[in-house]
């Protein structure tokens, strides 16, 4: 693991553009340095990280967390014993909103989920459900940037960027942290929630686009053979290494050359990678490829189990736009939409992970930035709510069919065995084998980590 050390930002750090073709997706995937990073700090329980974020932010009164007394008080106002609450909106005088589908108990542990989720539903005893969560902030971007990197503020060093750092990669011709974004675009937050903050831009997620192209500029030219191509790489690089022999070794520059040296190892491992083509009828009919609302999802989701497979770290993959799950207006309408799409996709890749044998070292985080309202707005719909929510946990690393913690009666707020954002942090790289108070950087004179000043490991949920 690597020691605390002073980051200095760089031009290249402030110029560098999230995405990008072949020279951009070079340096966001190269080391810092040319350094190797030295593994955990102790047995990891799982080497990649499967993160499926529903931007918007899913209802958990509606989905994972029952809630018999809202089903009661539906239609009354808040009752004044659970005092003042800050919402977006002003809801907190709205009736109280009951859950929009019923639930059902399944597999073996009877853990209940909502109808709208019949396929995950069937991986009910593998799930772990973080009933207790909560957060900072009322607000989109901001949750959005607490989830992904610990802050309200934008700019810190996401999840991913701290796992590329600390643990570096399994697939020298890979970045180790690649992000696919829903197609639709417009994440509250944008880019800097995958971001690598005042870490080197080596360490940020490389995202991959959609359609035929996931990566631009990453075939030679047409009329360039493999030789003649391997025999430019090869020039380049003596010419680079001597020009760099002449400079001490400087670091920095070293970095850079390897960083352009794994852009043409790429072009041999990425074009494979993100290649379906072989992949089986029955494979894609198991990701729901065969059903148009989860077509595009399953694509993704698909993509994200070759590239596991493949040694890639860390998978992040979004499902929303602007919108998303945010459904301030018609949660049942919102939520089947959204529902529909990814429930199917995701519960297949759960089967392909577990039948490939990827699933007991690959921890799985599905989750928004927040959760809802127990009251209504606009009659059908749900405010943010950052104070009670669910995030759901999976693989083999965490105990199966498992409801950990509690909301209140009618799940306004977490009220038992909470989880901060920065518990949940420090119990994901704990998974990982990282001790989230040694994982740190100094940065303007302080050591910054993941998890700031505080955070604990909730051990309870850990297989």
């Amino acid at each position: 693991m690597r020691e605390p050390q002073t980051i200095m930002p760089s031009r290249r750090q402030f110029l560098l553009q999230a995405g990008g073709g072949m020279g951009a997706l070079a340096v966001s995937a190269m080391g810092a340095g040319g350094s190797v990073a030295p593994g955990a700090h102790f047995a990891p329980r799982a080497k990649r990280v499967l993160w499926l974020f529903m931007h918007g932010g899913p209802s958990h009164m509606d989905l994972w967390d029952p809630k018999p007394a809202l089903i009661k008080h539906a239609g009354k106002p808040l009752p004044e014993s659970f005092g003042e609450v800050m919402t977006r909106r002003k809801v907190a005088k709205n009736p109280l909103l009951g859950p929009v589908k019923p639930f059902r108990q399944h597999g073996q542990s009877g853990l209940p989920i909502s109808e709208f989720l019949p396929h995950m539903a069937r991986h009910a005893d593998s799930l772990c459900v973080l009933r207790s969560c909560h957060g900072d902030s009322v607000n989109h971007p901001q949750s959005v940037y607490q989830m992904n990197t610990g802050s309200v503020l934008m700019g810190k060093p996401s999840f991913g960027s701290w796992v590329s750092y600390g643990l570096g990669s399994e697939n020298q011709n890979m970045p180790a942290f690649i992000v696919l974004p829903d197609p639709r675009g417009g994440l509250k937050g944008g880019p800097p929630a995958w971001g690598s903050g005042f870490l080197p831009a080596s360490y940020q997620g490389t995202t991959l686009r959609p359609g035929a192209q996931p990566i631009l500029d990453l075939h030679p030219p047409a009329d360039r053979s493999p030789e003649r191509q391997a025999a430019l790489a090869k020039f380049i690089q003596q010419t680079n290494r001597r020009h760099l022999k002449q400079r001490d070794g400087h670091d920095e520059l070293e970095a850079r050359l390897r960083a352009y040296e794994l852009a043409f190892r790429m072009q041999t491992a990425a074009p494979e990678i993100v290649d379906l083509s072989r992949e089986t009828e029955a494979t894609r009919k198991l990701y729901a490829l065969d059903q148009k609302d989860c077509e595009e999802f399953g694509t993704r989701c698909l993509l994200a189990r070759r590239m596991l497979e493949r040694g890639v770290r860390f998978v992040q993959l979004y499902s929303g736009d602007t919108l998303g799950w945010d459904a301030h207006k018609g949660v049942l309408q919102n939520h089947t939409t959204w529902s529909r799409r990814t429930d199917a996709p995701i519960a297949g890749l759960f089967d392909d992970l577990k039948a490939r044998g990827l699933w007991d070292d690959t921890l799985i985080i599905w989750g928004g930035e927040f959760g809802r309202m127990p009251m209504s707005e606009q009659g059908t719909g749900r405010d943010h709510n950052p104070w009670g929510y669910s995030i759901v946990l999976a693989g083999g690393a965490v105990r199966g069919g498992l409801a950990y913690g509690a909301t209140d009666p009618i799940g306004l707020r977490a009220e038992h065995n909470k989880v901060h954002v920065h518990d949940l942090h420090a119990t994901l790289l704990h998974i990982l084998g990282i001790d989230h108070e040694r994982l740190t950087v100094k940065h303007h004179g302080k050591d910054e980590r993941l998890t700031d000043v505080s955070g604990k490991v909730v051990k309870e949920i850990l297989a």
